[in-house]
């Protein structure tokens, strides 16, 4: 006898009726979706600006430009400092950091050495001195020496002459009275490349001391922008921890 729903299937069971379930099937329950975690929200900058004393010569440019691209939203003011005062400037807090000329007193101060400045001589273009692409102390005696009143080096050059004039204030006047025929002065190559003229030229002094240049900013004064500052002075990257 025929099976009722049908022909037989294979096995002798009848076939499910259409719509039906399998016995203990149960229906799949949609899955609730998952709520998305809300964005953290990325903290402000801190409050600028962020000063920094520059002493004459100094060329922080590539610190600068390396700021700017990280900390867009913070500016750097760049605040000229002379040597004889970069530590007063520091410790009025006239700026946050500066680079500095050393030696400085150190006391309450952070310092990191940045480079050091070959020393050399200003002469005329036209100068017998141009002769040599070195000069030794030897090459300078019977010279000239002209030491300007913000002078930074403190050299002694034995065999050369002082002035028989009053020494100008600045680096810069003592250069125009060189170009004008008159005497010699020894400063670091940056501030003979800052006041450059075309009736002056300028040599290397072998043996001469270096003269070293630093950041240096107020121990009790490590702020978020002074940690930045010093890290990108030392080459750390954006993700680069302190």
């Amino acid at each position: 006898m025929a099976t009722r729903g049908g022909p037989p299937r294979k096995g002798g069971r009848p076939a499910a009726r259409a719509g039906s379930s399998a016995k203990g099937a149960k229906r799949a329950q949609p899955r609730p979706a998952k709520k998305s975690a809300p964005a953290a929200s990325s903290p402000p900058p801190p409050a600028g600006p962020f000063r920094l004393g520059v002493i004459p010569g100094a060329t922080p440019g590539k610190w600068v430009d390396v700021w700017k691209a990280r900390m867009p939203r913070v500016e750097l003011e760049l605040v000229p400092v002379a040597v004889a005062t970069q530590r007063r400037a520091l410790a009025r807090g006239e700026v946050d950091a500066a680079i500095v000329r050393l030696p400085i007193d150190r006391d309450g101060l952070s310092v990191i050495p940045l480079y050091e400045e070959t020393t050399v001589v200003v002469c005329a273009a036209d100068s017998h001195l141009t002769a040599a692409d070195e000069l030794t102390v030897e090459d300078l005696a019977g010279e000239i020496l002209i030491v300007p009143g913000d002078d930074v080096l403190d050299l002694t050059v034995p065999g050369t002459e002082p002035p028989r004039f009053h020494p100008p204030e600045t680096t810069e006047e003592a250069i125009a009275t060189i170009a004008a025929g008159v005497g010699i002065v020894a400063v670091p190559m940056s501030l003979a490349r800052l006041h450059h003229r075309k009736d002056v030229t300028f040599r290397p002094l072998a043996a001469a001391p270096t003269s070293p240049v630093a950041l240096a900013w107020p121990a009790d004064g490590t702020t978020e922008l002074v940690e930045t500052f010093v890290g990108i002075v030392r080459g750390r990257t954006a993700n680069s921890s302190r």
